[in-house]
């Protein structure tokens, strides 16, 4: 009889010490439990109101559309104080007619879109080609959709039938079939099997 009240006093003492141990652990769970908060925004101008990636969207001028994007990455920048978009990472771009045909094609490595002004500036392998298939080559290039103008104050090279045709400045249409160079630098006619050609 004392043998198993011996017992029976050894087990409620190691289930005492067992519940203890539990306890200590939940309690030092809930004393290290960390939260984790994310930045207040502290410039609401530097930080994008939009992030989208791999995108390829159609823009609509007066209920009519006109254009067409394709973008590894575009940022809206609403609160900046001349709000605008970026296209860090490069873009292509597609211009409709009123028939919905393709007039001409834009690609860079990277652009900007100030949304008010609707002014894009194109930087980086600025490559554009229009409806008769000459295609212009520049480091950088400015478009003024309220003015209808294309613009360029770099070097620009423009590939023609079977001329290459080079200068410095340039001024066009939005659909690159009216257009200038300020300071033409040489024309240069090349065979149609060169690959710098078309």
């Amino acid at each position: 009889m004392a043998e198993d009240n011996h017992n029976n006093l050894i087990k409620n003492s190691i289930a005492t010490v067992m519940l203890a141990v539990v306890m200590l652990f939940c309690l030092d769970s809930c004393h290290k439990k960390v939260h984790e908060f994310t930045d207040s925004v502290e410039d609401r101008a530097l930080t994008p109101t939009l992030r989208a990636v791999d995108v390829t969207t159609t823009v609509s001028d007066s209920g009519i559309t006109r254009y067409r994007l394709t973008t590894p990455l575009w940022e809206i920048y609403e609160h900046a104080q001349e709000p605008y978009w970026s296209f860090s990472k490069g873009l292509h771009f597609d211009r409709f007619d009123p028939n919905y045909n393709v007039d001409a094609q834009i690609d860079c490595d990277q652009a900007t879109f100030w949304s008010e002004k609707k002014l894009w500036y194109l930087k980086g392998n600025v490559k554009c080609t229009n409806l008769e298939g000459e295609r212009f080559e520049t480091p950088e290039l400015y478009w003024d959709q309220q003015m209808e103008r294309i613009y360029s104050d770099s070097t620009i090279v423009i590939y023609r039938q079977n001329l290459k045709i080079t200068g410095k400045g340039f001024e066009s249409n939005q659909t690159f079939t009216n257009y200038r160079i300020l300071l033409p630098q040489g024309i240069i006619p090349i065979n149609q099997d060169d690959e710098d050609g078309i």
